[in-house]
């Protein structure tokens, strides 16, 4: 059991692995679902082309969209399209780069089932079987003989083995291998083609974009990083305020018991050790002790994030002012910290002279 809690903590400390395996694993479950999966062709010519386009084109997009809910990204990058813009501007590259991140991985286990599907060839077999010409692979006296729409009977009966009675009017065996060679002919060019293009996204993009790559990447693992690490110290915050809440209940109901205690000979080891205590409890409480005090800073949280200007120089109000006045065409200086080592630096040549 400690194995696999490890092995699970490892995943989510680690979400492109973490992310990776999931693709992985619905990759495997795809081709293990098409394996078991009974494949029935109705053999009607009306109801064969809808079922088997259905089974190629159906179960790839719900592989997809499931994806999707299983990537824990998509709620970040939902978050970060919608949230107010604040103190802190959105990068349009930076979400484009999440959500094509998160479409790449969502993409495998589709492509997965549509090359196994064409490589097996059953459901190309069932929506084509009707469009193929009867008199190559049939009796042609026997077949100038029947209707057309005979002909599309016999066609569409081609893909059921134990229907198929029409031995004497066509070769079901050779005209069913024909149709299984075209569709694993189309899956190796399917496969082909997937793998060019990832080749070509991987290999060119590089050599044109990868400054604009390197500063995407940075600035979507650190919403990620910045995501977990806010959810982490509200954990650590809820954990010690409902401690020390707890804590100041039972004190006040036991008032009395705990100053009878407190008198006690002993009192200095264990006094001591509940202070400190009581102290890292206070300490992770960040100043904020009241309900509404902390709706607050939640609230505050998603409509105007911080800016991400860090300085030690001056309070948290004057650097956003001063990356918004970046952001709004002002000077630059401001956002970068220059301005204010350039007053201070006039500031002591005057000093200087006096």
């Amino acid at each position: 059991m400690d194995k696999f809690r490890m092995m699970f903590q490892f995943l989510q400390s680690n979400q492109e692995s973490f992310m990776n395996g999931i693709c992985g694993i619905m990759a495997l479950a795809s081709a293990q679902m098409y394996s078991a999966f009974e494949f029935s062709c109705p053999c009607i010519a009306e109801y064969n082309y809808s079922y088997g386009i259905g089974i190629l084109v159906v179960p790839p997009i719900w592989f997809f969209m499931l994806g999707f809910v299983l990537n824990n990204n998509v709620s970040m990058l939902a978050e970060e399209w919608k949230r107010p813009t604040g103190r802190r501007s959105k990068d349009p590259s930076i979400l484009r780069y999440m959500f094509i991140s998160i479409t790449q991985r969502s993409l495998i286990a589709p492509m997965v089932w549509i090359s196994v599907t064409l490589m097996d060839g059953k459901s190309f077999l069932c929506a084509f079987s009707v469009n193929i010409d009867i008199y190559e692979f049939g009796n042609s006296s026997l077949i100038a003989e029947m209707s057309e729409m005979d002909r599309i009977k016999v066609l569409a009966k081609i893909p059921c083995k134990n229907i198929f009675d029409s031995h004497e009017v066509l070769s079901r065996e050779a005209a069913s291998r024909y149709i299984k060679c075209i569709s694993q002919a189309f899956g190796w060019l399917f496969l082909l083609l997937i793998t060019l293009v990832a080749f070509l996204i991987r290999a060119i993009r590089p050599c044109f974009t990868q400054a604009a790559f390197l500063k995407t990447k940075y600035w979507s693992h650190y919403i990620d990083i910045e995501r977990k690490l806010f959810d982490e110290t509200c954990k650590e915050h809820a954990k010690s305020f409902a401690k020390v809440c707890i804590q100041q209940y039972f004190e006040g109901i036991s008032g009395e018991m705990h100053n009878f205690h407190r008198h006690r000979s002993n009192k200095n080891d264990s006094d001591d050790e509940d202070e400190d205590k009581k102290k890292s409890d206070e300490d992770k409480l960040l100043g904020i002790r009241v309900q509404d005090d902390m709706n607050t800073v939640l609230r505050n949280w998603h409509t105007c994030k911080p800016a991400l200007a860090l300085r030690k120089d001056e309070p948290d109000g004057q650097a956003c002012d001063g990356l918004n006045r970046e952001v709004n065409g002002g000077p630059p200086g401001l956002a970068n910290g220059h301005a204010h080592d350039l007053a201070k630096k006039e500031w002591a040549v005057y000093y200087s002279k006096v």
